[in-house]
C-alpha cells in the first residue's frame, strides 16, 4: 500500500486534525512508511464524542431488525474486501499473512454475533408480592468510548464495538497509534460503505505524543458514560481509576502470563503442538499466549525437545512471505522487553536451547527451560516469541505455580483424563481455562475477559450486551399495593 495521508471519520465526515497535524505510521516489517495519519487533539475528541451524543437517541430508537441489517452489512463487507484488509493488517502491524487471513476470517463473525443478540430478550419479568407487573429491561448506555490495541487490530476493535452498538449505544473509537488505519479507519470506511448514520461510529486516530491527552477526554468527558479498553494492565489501571471516580462503568481486557499445564499423562505430540501455537503464534504478541509452560518432569524433557525442534524449523522474516510464520515485533521498546528477559533468564540459570537472538525487530523464537518463578520471565508478561518451561512433580504444585501470578486470563491444560483435566481447570484463577488446548482460544459469543489484574468485565455475547447497557426497572401497579396511610 503507497504511503498517503489518512483522515479521521467523525459524525460521518473524512477530516483532518483541526490543527492540521500528522504522525508517521510504520511497517515495523521494513521501517518505511506505511502511511501519515490525522494526529487529533483534545478539540477533535470533544467534536467526535458530541456527534456520538447527538446521534444516540435516534440510533437507539431504530428497531432490532435495522440496527442488526446494518451489522450485517458490514460483515458482508468484510468478507468481500478480505484480501485487502488482510495486507493492510499484515503491512502495518507486521502479522504473518497466516495470522492476518485468520483475523479477517474471523471479524465477519464477530458482526454475525453482535447482530444475533439485537434479536435476545433483552430483559425479564419478576414476580409481586403486590401483583405488579414488574419488568426489567436493559437500556443502552449512551456513549461508549472504546480504545483498542494493535496486536489484532481489527478483531478486538470489531469485539469493542460491535456488541455496544447492537444494544443501542453509539461509539467513539481511539484505535492505537501504531495501527490508526488496520485497527480503525478501515472499520469507519465499511461503517460508511454499509449506509450506517452519521455520528453512529467515529474514529478519532493520534499520536503517542498526544494520546494521553485524547485519550484523557475519551475518558473523563461526561458524555461518554462507559469505556472499553483492551491494552496493558499498567495504562489500564490508570483508565479504571479515571472512570471509577466518575462511576463510569469499565470493561477492561487486560495483560496476561498464561499457564499451559501439561500433565504426565498428557499425548506428547498434542502438547508440543499446543505449545508451539500457543507460544509463536503472532511472534507471541497475544494476551492469551502461553507464557508460562508447567510441565510434569516426567516428560518435560521430550516436550522440551519436540518445542525445540519445531522452533527452530519456524523461518523469521518479511511476514507477507506465506514461509515466514515469524514477523517482526511491533516496535523496538517491547523487543528490548523481551530480550531483557530473555537476558535475565539466562543469567539466573536457565538454558536457552534455541533462539534467545534477533536482527532488527526479528526475534528469533526462542525456548528456555530451567525457569523459576524468581526470573521476570515467569512474571512479567513478555509478549514476544518465547516458550518459558517450569518443571513440577505433581497436580497440586502444577496449579499452585499456574496461580502463582498478578494474571488470570486464560490457561490451557493438557490431559488424556479429562476428567481430571476438568477438576484442574475448575481450581485455576483465570477467566477461562480449555482442557487439551492451549490458552489462545475464542470465539465471538462466549465471555471473554479475565481476573485479577487481567481486567473486569466481559466481551462476547450476551455478556457484552450485560457490560455495554443498563438494568432498568418498569412496574406496573393493578390495585394490590395498600399504603399504610
Amino acid at each position: 500500500m503507497p504511503a498517503q495521508a489518512r483522515q479521521m471519520y467523525i459524525n460521518g465526515q473524512w477530516a483532518g486534525s483541526s490543527d492540521s497535524r500528522v504522525f508517521a505510521d510504520r511497517n515495523p516489517a521494513t521501517g518505511g512508511l506505511f502511511c501519515e495519519a490525522a494526529d487529533a487533539n483534545r478539540d477533535d475528541m470533544i467534536r467526535a464524542i458530541e456527534s456520538a451524543r447527538d446521534a444516540q437517541a435516534e440510533w437507539a430508537s431504530l428497531s432490532h431488525l435495522q440496527r442488526a441489517g446494518y451489522l450485517n452489512k458490514v460483515g458482508d463487507l468484510l468478507v468481500e474486501r478480505q484480501q485487502d484488509l488482510a495486507a493492510n493488517l499484515c503491512d502495518e502491524g507486521g502479522g504473518w499473512m497466516g495470522k492476518c487471513m485468520f483475523e479477517t476470517s474471523y471479524a465477519p463473525n464477530i458482526m454475525r454475533a453482535a447482530a444475533a443478540t439485537t434479536y435476545d430478550s433483552l430483559g425479564e419479568v419478576l414476580p409481586s408480592e403486590y401483583g405488579k407487573l414488574t419488568l426489567v429491561v436493559r437500556k443502552p448506555m449512551g456513549v461508549v468510548g472504546v480504545i483498542s490495541p494493535w496486536n489484532f487490530p481489527l478483531l478486538l476493535t470489531l469485539r469493542g464495538i460491535a456488541f455496544a452498538l447492537a444494544a443501542g449505544n453509539t461509539v467513539v473509537l481511539k484505535p492505537s497509534e501504531e495501527t490508526p488505519v488496520s485497527g480503525g479507519l478501515m472499520v469507519a470506511e465499511l461503517f460508511e460503505a454499509a449506509g450506517v448514520p452519521a455520528g453512529v461510529l467515529n474514529v478519532v486516530t493520534c499520536s503517542r505524543e498526544r494520546v494521553e491527552e485524547v485519550g484523557d477526554e475519551l475518558v473523563i468527558n461526561p458524555a461518554v458514560s462507559a469505556i472499553s479498553f483492551t491494552g496493558s494492565t499498567a495504562v489500564g489501571r490508570m483508565i479504571a481509576a479515571k472512570a471509577g471516580g466518575m462511576l463510569k462503568k469499565a470493561c477492561m481486557e487486560l495483560g496476561g502470563k498464561d499457564p499451559l499445564i501439561i500433565l504426565e499423562d498428557a499425548d506428547l505430540q498434542r502438547a508440543i503442538d499446543a505449545t508451539v501455537f500457543g507460544a509463536f503464534m503472532h511472534q507471541g504478541q497475544i494476551c492469551m499466549a502461553a507464557e508460562r509452560i508447567i510441565v510434569h518432569e516426567s516428560l518435560a524433557d521430550a516436550v522440551i525437545e519436540g518445542v525445540t525442534e519445531r522452533a527452530r524449523g519456524l523461518k523469521v522474516g518479511d511476514p507477507r512471505d506465506f514461509a515466514n510464520i515469524i514477523g517482526p515485533i511491533i516496535n523496538q521498546k517491547q523487543l528490548d522487553n523481551i530480550h531483557g528477559q530473555v537476558t535475565q533468564a539466562r543469567e539466573a540459570g536457565a538454558t536457552i536451547h534455541t533462539g534467545g537472538e534477533y536482527q532488527g525487530l526479528f526475534y528469533q523464537p526462542t525456548v528456555i527451560s530451567g525457569v523459576t518463578p524468581q526470573m521476570r520471565v515467569f512474571r512479567e508478561e513478555t509478549f514476544g516469541p518465547v516458550a518459558p518451561f517450569t518443571t513440577v512433580s505433581s497436580d497440586e504444585e502444577a496449579i499452585a505455580l499456574a496461580n502463582d501470578s498478578v494474571y488470570g486470563l486464560s490457561a490451557g491444560i493438557i490431559t488424556e483424563d479429562e476428567e481430571r483435566g476438568l477438576a484442574v481447570a475448575q481450581r485455576l484463577q483465570s477467566g477461562m481455562a480449555h482442557v487439551n488446548d492451549c490458552p489462545v482460544y475464542d470465539e465471538p459469543h462466549i465471555p471473554f475477559g479475565g481476573v485479577k489484574s487481567s481486567g473486569m468485565g466481559r466481551h462476547g455475547g450476551r455478556w457484552a450486551v450485560e457490560s455495554f447497557t443498563e438494568p432498568h426497572v418498569i412496574s406496573l401497579e393493578r390495585g394490590g399495593r395498600h399504603y399504610p396511610f
